[in-house]
This record gives structure tokens, sequence and C-alpha cells, in this order.
């Protein structure tokens, strides 16, 4: 049996060895896991908010061992690491209180006596998630899955098997049914062939568009459902009266929290020319002032990336840009798995900082003509995640709405995920939506029930 190793990105330290999981244990974890579920789904939904109510419990109880674990593992800084636990605790107490309304049959007023829809659960699901969330990714997943009656199995990143081994734990001891939730270490092969059983009724995949196109392809031989959340190149658009004031500081955290390391991360700043200057001059200083440092460390505001090959690729994608024609107006230097806030300013379409997802603390500077102009800019990108703008003009930004082709529009504040609201994207971010009562409903059978005497 094979094994992997985590690893901490800031020290290089190597902290714990676990051992992969064979095709064999692959098997018995799922059919555990189709074993259990019948059992599961016949809980009431009062009886499963309860059990998702003691996650909520026990994630605040444990968040600084859990937070220390995930800056160990991924390099986050360890005041957002905390954060992230508090947020996953925030999600399963919405569906532990909304759960019951948000999964009662919808009654539908037809010829017959009495028609609705029954939602019901498909079974056992198989989710990839990422390591940037490690905590979150996975409870936006699991706490609506499961609360509507199927099981999970999780397929974490292999730089996280701690925080995997810890999530499935979380579940045991909140009292979830063994064989409910559980974490397998594994690789592509192992879950192409996961995918392929009829034990699998769905999949869901949170990561990248090559990652994603994978998925989606071994799932559609398979005829199974697939929910992507992929890559995003968020716009964030800066029109000339914009209020740099109240909210230049929310538009350096959309770009440098997580080091940089989010999907709907704001990465191409698209300014209208009356504001451009003053713009970059605060947005420079404001990020020269974010402290760099030891992710352990609660004043750290900027780690270390996940891993080292991630800061090969930002540099790499950096000096094709400078190459391009792009200026360098801070950072570019990296050292390991660190690689230093950096602003580049005239960046244009062509240049890997406009046309591709930059994975890091990057900000790509653009000056638009005008406010059409930056609109254009703005969906001039493969992804369709998420689009924010800052305007003074609210009427105008509404009107703007039907031109935004994303799945998110924020105006005056920056794209994130909040579990009453649907979150996903469109073109090369994926399709599907997770939170909010789309979430809950995104794996299950939607059953027409028609009743005539």
């Amino acid at each position: 049996m094979s094994s992997i190793w985590s690893k901490n990105p800031y020290t290089g330290e190597k902290l714990k060895e676990y051992q992969k999981d064979t095709s064999t244990s692959i098997q018995e974890k799922l059919k555990m896991a189709q074993s259990v579920q019948k059992e599961w789904s016949d809980k009431t939904i009062e009886e499963r908010c309860e059990l998702l109510q003691n996650v909520s419990e026990l994630l605040l109880d444990r968040k600084e061992e859990y937070a220390k674990l995930i800056s160990t593992e991924m390099g986050k800084p360890i005041s957002q690491s905390t954060a992230e636990i508090e947020k996953c605790a925030w999600a399963c107490d919405f569906y532990a209180f909304n759960a019951e309304d948000l999964l009662a049959d919808e009654i539908i007023e037809t010829d017959a006596e009495e028609s609705f829809i029954s939602y019901d659960p498909l079974g056992c699901i198989l989710a990839v998630m990422p390591w940037n969330y490690p905590f979150w990714q996975v409870i936006r997943f699991a706490a609506p899955t499961l609360t509507a009656g199927n099981t999970g199995i999780l397929k974490h990143a292999q730089n996280v098997p701690g925080c995997s081994m810890a999530l499935e734990q979380l579940f045991l001891d909140a009292g979830f049914p063994k064989g409910c939730f559980q974490a397998i270490l594994a690789g592509h092969v192992e879950i192409e062939e996961l995918i392929g059983n009829d034990g699998i009724k769905a999949v869901t995949l949170t990561g990248s568009e090559k990652a994603g196109k994978g998925i989606a392809q071994a799932a559609g031989k398979n005829l199974k459902k697939t929910l992507l959340e992929l890559g995003g190149n968020n716009a964030c658009i800066v029109f000339e009266d914009a209020n740099l004031d109240k909210y230049l500081d929310t538009m350096v955290q959309a770009r440098m929290q997580n080091t940089g390391q989010s999907c709907i991360a704001a990465k191409r700043f698209i300014v209208c020319p009356e504001i451009y200057d003053e713009f970059l001059e605060r947005f420079v200083g404001a990020t020269k002032k974010l402290t760099v440092g030891n992710p352990m460390d609660k004043d750290t505001y900027i780690g270390v990336l996940a891993r080292a090959d991630l800061a090969d690729t930002l540099k790499e994608q950096v000096d094709k840009s400078l190459e391009k024609g792009a200026q360098l107006i801070v950072g570019n230097k990296k050292d390991g798995a660190f690689f230093e806030p950096t602003i580049l300013s005239e960046v244009t379409p062509g240049m890997p900082a406009f046309d591709e997802e930059t994975f890091g603390p990057v900000a790509a500077i653009v000056k638009a003509e005008n406010r059409k102009h930056a609109i254009e800019l703005a969906n001039n990108s493969r992804y369709g995640l998420g689009s924010m703008l800052f305007t003074e003009d609210i009427e105008g930004a509404l009107e703007l709405i039907p031109e935004i082709s994303d799945g998110a529009f924020f105006i005056n504040d920056m794209v994130k995920s909040d579990p009453r609201l649907p979150f996903g994207g469109t073109k090369a971010s994926g399709y599907g939506r997770e939170l909010s009562r789309e979430g809950i409903l995104a794996f299950v059978n939607k059953k027409t029930v028609y009743i005539k005497n």
C-alpha cells in the first residue's frame, strides 16, 4: 500500500504519513455508504438537522485545532483559517434551521386531486475537493447533501490529507452513522473507477478547469450527474465615481485574502481613466502595508502558497505578461512556496495576467477607455464565476445586470460565498449551483407525484 506525506509549505517540514486507499478499500467504503444510506434517508429531516447542529458546535469547539491543521498543511494565515472554520459552522446552522422548509413537498395545482414535487435523495455522492479552503469547500457540499438524505464520499486534495481525515472524524463524533460520510486518499485512476461504479449516483468537483473536464468526461460516459465549480478570472470594475475611501480595503482583500488562492478573487482590476492613477497609487500603498510572514502568526495576512510548484507557475505567468508589455509596479519575487504580493499595470488582453487564472497574490491593473469599455473588458474572459463593480451610481449598476455574463455580480462588495445565496459560475467556470436552496436540491430526485381518484 503506497503512502503520502503532508508537508508544511512554510517550513518545508514533513508533517505526517498517510496510507493511500486501495481499490479494495475504496470498494468497501462504497458498500458501507450504500448500506447505510437507506437507514440514513429514513431518518426524519429533524433528526438529520440535529446531527448537523452537532457538527456546527464541534466546529466551534475545535476551531483552534482545525485552524492550526489548515495553516500547517496549506499555509493559510491562521486568522483566516479560524474564520474559515467559523464560516463552516454558519453553513451548518443555516441548513439545520432551514432544511425542513427547503425539502418540503412543493404543491402544484393541476387536474389531479393532488400533485406535488417530492425531493428524494439520490444515494451516495462523490465529492472531489481542493486544498485552498480545505474545510469550507467540503462543508458547503456535505451540509446540504447529507441533510437531504444522501451519503457522501470525499476525495480531497493530496496535500491536505490531515484535513480530510479530520472531517471524516468530525461527522462521526457528531453522531452521524458510520459510513454516512467517508474520506478516501486516492489518485485519478481509482477515482475514475469509482465514478464508473453504479453505487455512485453523482459527482461534485471544485477545482481546476482541467480537473473538471476529466471528471465530467468520466461521469458523462457513465451517465452520472455532475456539479462543477472551476476556476475564475474575476473582474473588479472600478468606475470613475467609486468611493475609494470606503471600499479600497475591500478591493485589496478581494485579491489578497488566502494569499490570493481563491477562485472568486478579484484578479483583473478594470479601472476607468478618470480614477486610474489615484486607484493605482492607493492600491499599491495598501498592498505594501499587508503583513507578510509566518502563517501561524495572528498578524500575518500574506503567508505562502500551498506548494512551491504553484509559485513557479505564478512566476511564469507574471514574467510572460511582462514580456508582452505589462509593467511591474511591485513584487514578482519568489522563494520556495513564497510569492511576494505583486501588482502589474498596463495589462491588456493577450497577456497571461489578463487571460488566465493567476492563483496567488498578483493583481492585474487594466485601464479602460470608459464605463462601456470596462464592461466589455470584464466580459472578455473564458471564465464566468463572478464580477464586482464599485460605483456610487447604483441605478446605473442595476441596469448592467443583464450585461454581466457571470454567475454572480456584486456591487460595492467583493464576490463571496454565502450559505443563503446560490454559488456557481458560467462558461469555463463550470455549471450547477451550491449553497442556498439550490445546494440542498442539487442531489435529489425531483419526483413528480400525481394523484387522481
